[in-house]
């Protein structure tokens, strides 16, 4: 069993009280968790740490009970954040302890889902009316001229 086998295996467990819906998926060499199809936890394999989904209603929480960022290398070598921090440490080995951050986690999730479904869809300038036309315009060039 390969240490991301292994955490996948622990992180379900302790995720075990949200219910029969959570699934992991590897993601960029790490583990994604999902419940109820969001994207709540980060799963590090390389250190065996996890991750949970903050958001401004939850991280002041997280930062209280010493949570440390989820920081990875950029393209260019800089290091990045993402809104996820670690749970606190006792969270690490007892699924009730665990659940009331897992909770905050799938709920920041969700707001964040709720927030993208809420922006309005942009297009691009000259949208698809124009292409409708090139292509209405490209057709009547095809088309042969009658002969009279």
């Amino acid at each position: 069993m390969t240490s991301s086998d292994q955490l996948a295996a622990h992180a379900l467990d302790l995720f075990g009280g949200l219910g029969p819906g959570v699934v992991a998926r590897r993601m960029f060499g790490g583990l994604g968790f999902y419940a109820a199809g969001r994207f709540f936890a980060i799963g590090d394999p390389d250190d065996g740490r996890l991750y949970l989904k903050v958001d401004d209603e939850t991280r002041a929480a997280f930062e209280a009970a010493g949570g440390t960022p989820f920081v990875y290398r950029g393209p260019r070598g800089e290091e990045m954040s993402m809104g996820y921090l670690t749970p606190p440490d006792g969270a690490l080995d007892d699924p009730e302890e665990m659940l009331p951050w897992a909770r905050l986690a799938v709920e920041a999730a969700g707001r964040a889902a709720a927030r993208k479904a809420a922006k309005p869809a942009t297009r691009k300038a000259g949208g698809a009316k124009k292409g409708k036309a090139k292509v209405a315009s490209a057709t009547a060039k095809r088309r042969p001229t009658p002969r009279r």
